[in-house]
């Protein structure tokens, strides 16, 4: 495995007999500049002064500060030089790397906390905790290790170098979600060395196989590894955060922030649809050839009907959002169900929103096709997968017998990926402490519990009965959230140090809070 050593003054990873050879890659890789990451962050971490660094290449990176602030970037940066694309994940790697970087920080209980048996690409949680008083039950800040791809061919920059530059952090991951660990490793630190501690344990638990659905990660930690929760009563992960507000028409007023909490989410069914024909040579025409199958049983599903349907859930949320919602349309957002009935003009207007339509009905994408290698053979089998997302009570199994149907008896429908929603209260201390931090920040910030269209880990927590909330205090417009899965994914340093001084301002009224209970 890997060990920490001293090689020359420089804290390093040596591999031992036994390092999967994954890791031992890292070793003349990777690893070389997290020996260089940690002689900096170790640094970067405590009251001296850092030198600077330039990972992997020429580009010049800004010098971290005197505290805890000005390493934020730099932490981001390493953390996504370590790919943990997912499949296959790896994601011990930088477990092991970000358990490194604590590990001079006095106060902070750290765990790489191994899930799996995988030697090629091993996996790992890490875990940290600064303990508190005990006067409340523990809050769990949550995020994941792994990736999903980034094809360099439509980046600026290589999706994997961890560049810093025009205050921003660009990488994968940035966003979703090593930006997020960072951001809570830094929130850790901040705690540990105050004089006073918390009045709960605050854990840190950043986890594998997210993207993928959480499988090999956060379920097998709901299910086996509970002790890391620590009988934990709030945890906020992502999910949410902060649109930022803009000038309302009279000069005089300014539209407020809008701070997206969620509280729940829709449901992922994921499907394979494997359609099989006859085979043979292409000249002969290929009408029983298995793609042509494919193809018509793909223009079936797409036109399954999709009836409009407002839950209860995302009824909530509009009509908390009707205070910050256009004049016009306020009172439908009040009455979002009504509205979408009985107002054409309204409804058209609304389901021209992508966004906001995904919340009202469920919808279905296909996400990958596979048939046949070569252009003059008709393969036997062709299949592609569907990427199917439900509202709140939804079922899965009903879902796919409506596309059983639809797409007739000879085309294979298996279900890869499903589960129910969860959903956490809204009238809870949590929340409540983050509405008193958003109503003193300027400008004022509107807190609306919302529902997502996609899912996190945060569903296998609320089904143990935590409280458990999508938010991460970062302030995007929505051109800035179009990186997440895509090119130039990035995030400003500005962000992550707010984002830190937000989550302590929030955790601190939460102690308030608990003192007044």
């Amino acid at each position: 495995m890997l060990k920490p050593a001293l090689v020359g003054g420089t804290l390093v990873l040596v591999a031992t007999q036994g390092t999967p050879r994954a890791m031992r890659t890292y070793g003349v890789t990777v690893w070389a500049t997290v020996a260089a990451f940690a002689g900096l962050l170790s640094c970067a971490l405590s009251p001296q002064h850092a030198p600077a660094v330039q990972p992997g290449g020429d580009a010049e990176y800004p010098l971290p500060a005197d505290d805890w602030r000005g390493s934020a970037g730099e932490i981001l940066s390493g953390a996504i030089q370590i790919r943990t694309v997912n499949p296959p994940g790896g994601e011990a790697a930088l477990a092991e790397w970000l358990s490194l970087v604590l590990s001079g920080e006095p106060g902070i209980e750290t765990r790489v906390v191994r899930l799996g048996s995988d030697e090629e690409a091993p996996r790992a949680a890490f875990w940290a905790r600064v303990q508190g008083s005990g006067r409340a039950r523990p809050i769990v800040l949550l995020s994941h290790l792994d990736t999903v791809p980034a094809d360099p061919a439509g980046w600026t920059v290589d999706p994997f170098a961890g560049v810093i530059g025009g205050g921003f952090v660009v990488g994968r991951g940035a966003l979703d979600a090593k930006g997020v660990t960072v951001a809570h490793l830094l929130t850790l630190v901040a705690l540990a060395r105050r004089d006073v501690p918390p009045a709960r344990d605050v854990i840190l638990l950043a986890t594998p196989d997210e993207e993928a659905g959480g499988l090999h990660g956060a379920a097998l930690i709901a299910r086996d590894r509970r002790d890391l929760l620590g009988e934990a009563e709030f945890l906020l992960t992502e999910g949410g955060g902060i649109l930022p507000g803009s000038p309302r028409r009279t000069p005089d007023a300014s539209q407020p922030d809008i701070w997206g909490v969620a509280f729940t989410e829709k449901t992922p069914c994921w499907m394979d649809v494997v359609a099989r024909g006859i085979p043979g040579h292409a000249s002969a025409g290929g009408a029983a050839g298995a793609p042509e199958h494919l193809v018509a049983a793909l223009a079936a599903l797409r036109d399954l009907p999709t009836p409009i349907e407002v839950v209860p859930a995302v009824a909530r949320m509009f009509a908390s959002m009707a205070v910050v919602a256009p004049p016009d349309d306020r009172e439908h957002f009040a009455q979002l169900r009504g509205a979408l009935e009985l107002n054409p003009e309204f409804r058209e207007r609304f389901l021209a929103d992508r966004g906001r339509a995904a919340l009202v009905r469920n919808t279905a994408a296909v996400t990958t096709l596979d048939a046949g290698e070569n252009m003059n053979v008709i393969p036997g089998e062709a299949r592609a997968t569907i990427d199917a997302r439900l509202l709140p009570g939804a079922s899965c199994s009903d879902f796919v017998a409506d596309v059983r149907e639809a797409v007739g008896p000879d085309i294979e429908v298996t279900v890869r990926l499903a589960f129910e929603a969860a959903e956490s209260p809204v009238d809870t201390p949590l929340l409540a402490a983050i509405e008193r931090v958003a109503e003193r920040h300027t400008p004022r910030g509107v807190v609306v519990p919302r529902v997502i269209a996609g899912f996190t880990d945060a569903h296998w927590f609320r089904k143990l009965g935590i409280t458990s909330y999508g938010f991460v205090p970062r302030r995007l417009r929505p051109i800035e959230t179009r990186g997440v899965h895509g090119p130039n994914e990035r995030v400003s340093l500005d962000n992550l140090q707010f984002g830190v001084d937000t989550l302590l301002e929030i955790l601190d009224e939460l102690d308030a809070g608990s003192r007044s209970r």
